[in-house]
């Protein structure tokens, strides 16, 4: 489709020329030093685990600690399961190596034995993004929940609808023995309320919590409740060091005590044991202080909401409210598939993912005017 563009093959030519005239820096430059700057990071609105790890992070792993995770030596890696516990008034953590090992050992840990099935979302991580984990390492059942009530997070409603509880069990039935929630989902969050109301109600009936909480951090920054207030309503919660908070690695599970240790086991026997493992966890720390606690994400989120009104101010409109770091925009009026968009972001030098664009605190002011004359391109629109 052609869209109505001088404006867009103008700074698409600009662009070029730069580049050329080497004014942009080329990804493949070796010369520079990856971890001092964001790099092309800056201009990458596919997701927040593109950020690029700091200066301070490579300091940290230059000086950490080098003993043995799986012999439980390694103070950097103790002490920061320990910190994170605390920070989320669990009693226990383990340093694991993605979200998604941190989700599916959970899920392992708190299902024991078939047969069971784990309530969650139709478009949680665990079901969409896991490579089937639910079914190959813990034997169990997943059953997507349409969030029918509001059309944004799961209700109490919607999981009673599709629970398999209660003294009416038949044989042929698969009982449901997990709910497995994400706080934010697509950038929308489950409001602290909800999300008690849910876990009263699980509790009542012996079932167990999990949060994928990889973007947990978001939802607090928003305001939306305390960490430990979220992380009270589950019995294990996932929390990714690299997903907007830019550590290169690693996420954490917290818990009880019983469950760290049955997870220690189920870790090493599907290969997450680590040697010098204050490598991954001195960087995460790092990250934690300086983007969590450090205040970033809110800046995040400012801009945000800064590009959705951008994009509304042209004549666009929002899929979801923005509530965090993301914005899903409607490209349903621009003709545009969600193919063609990421080809015509392409010619401003940017990275996207279709219509949901991902703002972590490496976005600057100058991918947002890209991103601007972008939008005036695809809209038509031009001030």
């Amino acid at each position: 489709m052609e869209i109505n563009g001088t404006a867009a093959l103008a700074e698409e030519e600009v662009f070029v020329n730069e580049k050329a005239n080497g004014m942009v820096e080329d990804v493949c430059d070796v010369e520079a030093n990856n971890w001092s700057k964001p790099g092309p990071a800056a201009f990458d609105f596919r997701s927040d685990v593109t950020t690029t790890p700091t200066s301070r992070m490579l300091s940290a792993i230059a000086s950490t600690t080098l003993l043995d995770d799986d012999f439980r030596q390694d103070t950097t890696t103790l002490d920061l399961e320990s910190w994170i516990a605390e920070l989320a008034g669990k009693e226990a953590g383990l340093l694991v190596l993605s979200g998604t090992m941190g989700n599916q050992l959970s899920i392992r840990t708190h299902l024991q034995c078939p047969p069971h099935g784990v309530l969650c979302d139709r478009r949680a991580h665990v079901v969409t993004h896991e490579a089937g984990g639910v079914a190959s390492l813990s034997g169990a059942l997943a059953v997507p929940v349409e969030p029918a009530a509001n059309g944004r997070y799961l209700t109490l409603e919607d999981l009673q609808g599709k629970a398999v509880v209660g003294p009416g069990l038949h044989v042929t039935d698969c009982p449901t023995r997990l709910v497995s929630l994400e706080i934010p989902l697509g950038g929308v969050v489950l409001p602290l309320a909800e999300c008690r109301r849910i876990s009263r109600w699980a509790r009542d009936r012996g079932l167990a919590m999990h949060l994928d909480g990889a973007r947990l951090w978001e939802a607090v920054a928003a305001g939306a409740g305390s960490l430990r207030d979220y992380c009270a309503c589950f019995d294990s919660v996932s929390l990714c060091f690299s997903k907007g908070l830019g550590a290169p690695i690693g996420s954490m599970i917290v818990g009880g005590l019983a469950f760290r240790e049955r997870a220690r086991w189920i870790r090493k026997s599907i290969g997450g044991g680590l040697r010098q493992a204050g490598v991954v966890s001195a960087a995460a720390r790092v990250a934690v202080k300086d983007t969590f606690l450090g205040g970033k994400l809110e800046g995040s989120h400012r801009r945000a909401r800064d590009i959705a009104r951008l994009w509304e101010g042209l004549g666009g409109k929002t899929v979801y409210p923005v509530e965090t770091n993301m914005v899903w925009l409607d490209l349903g009026p621009t003709g545009l598939s969600e193919e063609d968009f990421v080809k015509y972001g392409e010619r401003f030098g940017l990275k996207l993912m279709g219509a949901r664009l991902v703002v972590h605190y490496q976005i600057g002011n100058e991918a947002v005017q890209r991103l601007k004359s972008l939008m005036q391109a695809v809209l038509g629109r031009t001030e």
